[in-house]
């Protein structure tokens, strides 16, 4: 792969472009062989599928590719930075990695894509000066023209049936900053005020509110731990008072704190900390145990808005579990 100079010469971060399973494995499959042949660590992360269809062709070199579902250790696309791409780049720090991270596929709705987009362009800034090599597919003949423009945008280096190229279109701010846009209204739905002294209401309200929603019992633990962190980041950086809305869709119980921060960090949540630090713990507890962030900030006010589907009680089988994202040495500034 050709070597990008956007930031730092070291990370190389391309998109694929295929059309059907042979362009898939043209791409891919030469792409794992050449790290293990490089003796380089190498992860894949690709809906079941194209895992299925990867672990085929590589025969008995798959026993040597660490694999992942995608849409388990992904569903929340905020969780892919810490809990897959970079726990298992952290492991291997003294050698070069490959990974295949395909995070958006046609199965993605509405609101989940604006996430992908986001973590696409983080990838960027998460992995600038580390010495690995991302490559991340997209189904053209599935996916939308503005998702395949928008991965002309947050990726460096574009390749397809013709070659490998330059994008003249690489961004990442332009999609960090471009979908961070107001959310939708909520539909009626029950809210409370809360502040930091009554900052344990907010979490009684999210539990008590979920249970007259139905989500199940598998999920409430989830829900209570995300209510928490959301409610105890509001009244610590967010003015000291908030809001906290509950309501449900067909597939999701979402909860809602709206506060009057500014949260200037992209990659909050997404990058792992360490034991004794004071901050940065929240949104990564969160990304971790719920199944979609989405957050909208600006200089008045931030809201985050928190999905647990009603029907989903499998933990992500991520390389890295949920202590060792908060016990990992490394930190953002990494």
């Amino acid at each position: 792969m050709t070597r990008q100079s956007a930031l730092d010469d070291r990370f190389v971060h391309p998109a694929l472009f295929y059309r059907d399973d042979a362009e898939y494995l043209a791409g891919t499959v030469p792409f794992v062989r050449a790290g293990l042949a490089a003796g380089e660590p190498v992860a894949v992360a690709v809906p079941p599928d194209n895992l299925r269809l990867l672990r085929d062709s590589l025969g008995v070199d798959a026993a040597s590719v660490r694999l992942l579902d995608m849409t388990v250790a992904g569903r929340n696309p905020g969780r892919i930075i810490p809990g897959v791409l970079r726990a298992f780049a952290d492991a291997h720090r003294d050698v070069p990695v490959r990974i295949i991270g395909e995070p958006i596929w046609a199965g993605r709705n509405d609101a989940e894509y604006p996430a992908c987009a986001q973590h696409e362009a983080l990838i960027n800034l998460a992995f600038a000066g580390r010495a690995v090599t991302i490559l991340c597919p997209y189904h053209t003949g599935s996916l939308s023209p503005q998702v395949l423009a928008d991965a002309a945008v947050t990726h460096p280096v574009l390749v397809d049936d013709d070659g490998e190229r330059h994008s003249d279109h690489y961004d990442p701010y332009a999609i960090i900053n471009g979908y961070n846009t107001p959310l939708p209204a909520p539909p009626h739905a029950a809210s409370i005020r809360f502040t930091f002294i009554t900052a344990a209401r907010a979490r009684r309200f999210a539990v008590e509110t979920a249970r007259r929603l139905r989500l199940p019992d598998a999920r409430i633990a989830d829900l209570e731990l995300a209510a928490a962190e959301l409610a105890a980041n509001a009244v610590t950086h967010g003015g000291g008072t908030a809001t906290i809305t509950m309501w449900a869709d067909h597939r999701y119980v979402i909860c809602q704190v709206q506060d009057g921060g500014h949260l200037t960090d992209p990659l909050a949540g997404r990058v792992p900390v360490t034991p004794d630090s004071l901050r940065g713990r929240g949104l990564l507890l969160i990304n971790h145990v719920v199944d979609l962030v989405r957050i909208h900030t600006s200089t008045q006010s931030t809201t985050t808005r928190v999905h647990i589907a009603h029907d989903y009680a499998k933990k992500p089988p991520c390389h890295g579990e949920l202590g060792t994202l908060l016990s990992d040495s490394l930190t953002a500034n990494t």
